[in-house]
C-alpha cells in the first residue's frame, strides 16, 4: 500500500510540473513528488516487527530482526535538500514576479529581456 500511495505522489508531482504553467504550482509538484520519493525510501527499508539497529549488551538473539538504517539516513538527508531546494525555487519565483510581473511560465518563455 505504501509503494503505490508514493508512486501515486510521485506522479502527481510530474504531472504538475509537467501540465501546470504557473510557476508556483511547479514548485509544489516538486515538494509533492520529493514527499513521494521520502516515502517511497521508508517503504523500502521496513522491515515488519523489526526493531531500531542499536547494540547493547545481551538483547541480540538469532531471532532479531533490524529495521534497515540506510533508508532512513537517506530520507533524513531527502528531506533537508528538500526543504533547501524548496526556498531556493521560491525565492527564484518572487524574482520572476517582481521582474516579469507574472508566474506563467509560457508567458515568460515569450519575454526577451
Amino acid at each position: 500500500m505504501n509503494y503505490i500511495a508514493s508512486f501515486f505522489l510521485i506522479f502527481l508531482g510530474l504531472y504538475c510540473i509537467v501540465v501546470k504553467h504557473n510557476a508556483v504550482k511547479t514548485v509544489i509538484g516538486m515538494c509533492v513528488m520529493d514527499y513521494g520519493v521520502n516515502i517511497f525510501l521508508i517503504s523500502v527499508g521496513y522491515v515488519p516487527g523489526g526493531t531500531a539497529p542499536i547494540f547493547t549488551q545481551g538483547e541480540i538473539t538469532a531471532a532479531s530482526y533490524f529495521v534497515d538504517p540506510i533508508p532512513q539516513a537517506l530520507t533524513l538527508t531527502s528531506i533537508v535538500i528538500g526543504a533547501c531546494v524548496t526556498a531556493m525555487s521560491l525565492a527564484i519565483v518572487m524574482r520572476l514576479d517582481e521582474q516579469y510581473k507574472t508566474l506563467d511560465t509560457r508567458e515568460i518563455r515569450r519575454l526577451h529581456g
